[in-house]
């Protein structure tokens, strides 16, 4: 079968999933070794080291955390983002990147990208996402993450389900972006370089509003493309703008 990845879907004590390279294979394992805590004995406030200190006391030593941003707007990319950051970095205002406000998370981005042992970014855009599908461009884009790190690693905390032929072994924790500081930390950065994206997008087709919604599904959004059609940097397999490609009539389409 050759070598697997060892990933916790929900983190109970001693439990957690064997998963092949081939993503068909799950067979439910034991770690007496690691024990993580009930996901409804985790609180906020708790201390958010507690994945990455596990880790190490199961002798890793290079650990990072890896989260997304924008898997759900109509257009745009999926942008991922992994960090690594050092033992001393100090937690304090560092959180779920949905959950702070646009001033905040610039403010926390600076520190991260400063203050981190390293970081990589995977920019997946939205002619692969309607070839592929956005849940494999998801994954191509933190396996791109990890890939584009200047330092070199050993585990990997995940947000939300597992991610295939990762190059280390891996741990995907629910909602880690609010128990994980190395998974919160790449949670800010993947956000604040997508929104970046976005304004640069706003600008090459203006019209659309992607400096205001980023992308998602607006009313303001959807009325956009009833009356401009569609850009090429839209989601064209999903279904909000694929019924307004075929509702829309443009000049020179007939």
């Amino acid at each position: 079968m050759g070598q697997v990845e060892t990933e916790l879907i929900e983190p109970m004590a001693g439990s957690g999933w064997l998963m092949t390279k081939s993503e068909d294979l799950r067979v439910e394992i034991t770690f007496p070794h690691l024990q993580f805590s009930s996901p409804t004995a985790f609180q906020p406030g708790q201390d958010h080291w507690f994945y990455e200190n596990t880790a190490r006391q199961d002798g890793h030593v290079g650990i990072v955390g890896v989260d997304e941003a924008g898997r759900g707007p109509l257009a745009g990319p999926v942008v991922a983002a992994a960090v690594m950051l050092p033992e001393n970095f100090d937690s304090a205002g560092i959180r779920d990147s949905k959950t702070m406000t646009p001033a905040d998370r610039e403010v926390a981005f600076d520190r991260i990208v400063r203050e981190a042992k390293a970081i990589g970014i995977g920019v997946v855009g939205p002619d692969v996402i309607d070839e592929i599908n956005i849940l494999r461009a998801s994954h191509r884009a933190m396996r791109a993450a990890l890939d584009d790190l200047s330092t070199s690693f050993d585990f990997v905390l995940i947000d939300g389900l597992p991610v295939p032929d990762l190059p280390a072994p891996s741990l995907a924790i629910v909602k880690g972006d609010r128990k994980s500081v190395s998974i919160m930390a790449a949670s800010i950065v993947a956000k604040v370089t997508r929104d970046r994206i976005m304004l640069d997008l706003d600008q090459r087709y203006p019209g659309y509003g992607f400096a205001e919604h980023k992308g998602y599904c607006t009313k303001a959004h959807l009325a956009a493309i009833e009356s401009l059609g569609p850009c090429p940097c839209h989601r064209k397999s999903f279904a909000p703008v694929a019924e307004r490609m075929r509702s829309c009539r443009l000049p020179g389409l007939g």
